[in-house]
């Protein structure tokens, strides 16, 4: 059994950043293929970005060039590095784990971009 423990959101002007974490248990860590997705109110829960255990990324055409995923085996965390944020960023943000092609998911945090 593997958790995830999300923080970081919080509220945010438009063109603010956020950096959310991604808390993970287990010792196979580095193992674990991670992504971020998110979820607003009314839409399905889209892609944001992955990152592979060799450190590969993908993106989202929506969030590339502003958002930057990343991650810390020596800590078992992930991170979402958010810039230039927008109004329609504004979701909850959930972590997750592909282990050993199990999926787990965080509780989510939210992120709301707003003047």
């Amino acid at each position: 059994q593997v958790q995830l423990v999300e923080s970081g959101g919080g509220l945010v002007q438009p063109g603010g950043s956020l950096r959310l974490s991604c808390a993970a248990s287990g010792s196979r860590f580095s193992s674990y293929a991670m992504g971020w997705y998110r979820q607003a109110p009314g839409k399905q829960r889209e892609l944001v970005a992955t990152i592979t255990s060799g450190g590969y990324t993908n993106y989202a055409d929506s969030v590339k060039g502003r958002f930057t995923i990343s991650r810390d085996n020596a800590k078992n965390t992930m991170y979402l590095r958010m810039n230039s944020l927008k109004f329609e960023d504004t979701a909850v943000y959930y972590c997750y784990a592909d282990v050993a092609g199990r999926d787990y998911w965080g509780q989510g945090t939210q992120v709301t971009v707003s003047s």
